[in-house]
């Protein structure tokens, strides 16, 4: 055996749990759904095809407008849960990047709290008017 044999060998080990993580959740998954089939209670009625939304059903034309403000009350969340996820690796690597990168993070969390007030003023999160 040569060195490039051995690193090879070394190198698949290192994916050892990986690959085995992704057997095993495929595992899972496929035996569910095959439990499932032969498990489930498989009573078929006309009422069951019927197609429905949160279990009501269908009253008007499904392409009416909906209020903007719907829309934008979800893009604020997706803004803001963004953000927060970009808070993550400071919170880990706290200790390596000391005062210089708490200051860069109160920067940002200044940044965003003027977008919050911003928001606010706006009554975007007002629902009644």
């Amino acid at each position: 055996m040569n060195l490039h044999d051995i690193t090879m060998n070394e190198s698949l080990i290192d994916f050892t749990p990986i690959t085995m993580q992704i057997a095993f959740a495929t595992l899972f998954v496929l035996a569910t759904i095959l439990i499932s089939q032969y498990l489930g209670p498989k009573h078929k009625s006309a009422r069951k095809s019927v197609i429905f939304e949160c279990g009501l059903d269908s009253i008007g034309d499904a392409r009416s407008p909906f209020s903007i403000r719907y829309f934008l009350v979800a893009i604020l969340f997706v803004l803001f849960d963004i953000e927060i996820i970009f808070m993550y690796p400071w919170a880990v690597g706290f200790k390596e990047i000391g005062w210089m990168g708490l200051i860069k993070m109160l920067g940002f969390l200044f940044i965003l709290l003027i977008g919050y007030i911003y928001v606010l003023k706006r009554e975007a999160f007002e629902w009644d008017r």
